[in-house]
């Protein structure tokens, strides 16, 4: 990867306080907010004894990761191909995958930091306890983020338009939310649905992440459909992409 290409595209992404706020802020923000409600602090036997805000610390790192995959990503890529700098960086020696690699790399560490803040936030806000087994939780974090931004890349090779990313980006993001467990934790799911959630890459990371944070081994077949969708999306992103 060129270093100076991903210090380019570092400091065009400081400047997008839009991207900063809802990839790195807003997930531990959402966090603060509902932990400061009384009933989020108690526990509740549903969650086999957790508090909500236990639950929601995964749910605040797996924002994160959906907000920069398919989100930012897509809307930074197109915009290069829109405005024809892929295209000149033809001519240079610095080839158009550096550009690509630069993008994830910056998204992926944006989006892992806002995880660590989301992680430290609730530890020191809420008392939530850190990850019982950091192993797997960093396996299963490392999984989630390549997914997400592997479905990212999905999103910017079918978009032509900065403007097609971000309809595309928004039909994929609610659904993946969903998956996630915003609106209802994955443990409070019917079974059916359930099952049927941890077959989507954000349900199986959220599944996996609430286990590690336990202190249990994520499940191999979740982190299996992890793998599995990162492989799809990504031989999908490389056949549809274009530099141009």
């Amino acid at each position: 990867m060129n270093t100076a290409v991903l210090r380019t595209e570092f400091r065009l992404f400081r400047r997008e306080p839009g991207a900063v706020f809802w990839v790195f802020l807003f997930p531990t923000l959402l966090l603060v907010i509902l932990g400061s409600i009384p009933s989020f602090r108690e526990a509740d036997r549903s969650l086999g004894g957790l508090r909500p805000v236990d639950a929601y610390v995964p749910i605040a790192v797996l924002i994160a990761l959906i907000m920069a995959g398919v989100q930012t990503l897509p809307q930074a890529l197109t915009g290069h191909r829109e405005r024809g700098i892929l295209r000149r960086m033809r001519l240079t020696p610095v080839r158009p995958s550096a550009l690509l690699s630069a993008q994830m790399a910056v998204q992926g560490t944006v989006a892992l930091g806002s995880a660590l803040l989301a992680l430290l936030v609730g530890r020191l806000a809420f008392d939530v306890r850190l990850p019982k087994q950091p192993g797997g939780y960093l396996l299963a974090l490392l999984l989630a983020a390549t997914a997400a931004l592997a479905l990212g890349s999905v999103v910017s090779a079918l978009s032509r338009t900065t403007k097609i990313a971000g309809a595309i980006g928004s039909a994929v993001f609610f659904p993946m939310m969903f998956c996630a467990g915003v609106w209802i934790p994955v443990q409070e799911m019917p079974h059916t649905m359930a099952r049927v959630v941890q077959l989507t890459p954000f349900g199986a990371a959220a599944r996996a992440l609430d286990r590690a944070a336990a202190g249990h081994w994520p499940g191999w077949e979740h982190l299996g459909v992890l793998a599995l969708w990162t492989i799809l999306l990504t031989a999908g992103a490389a056949r549809w992409f274009r530099w141009e």
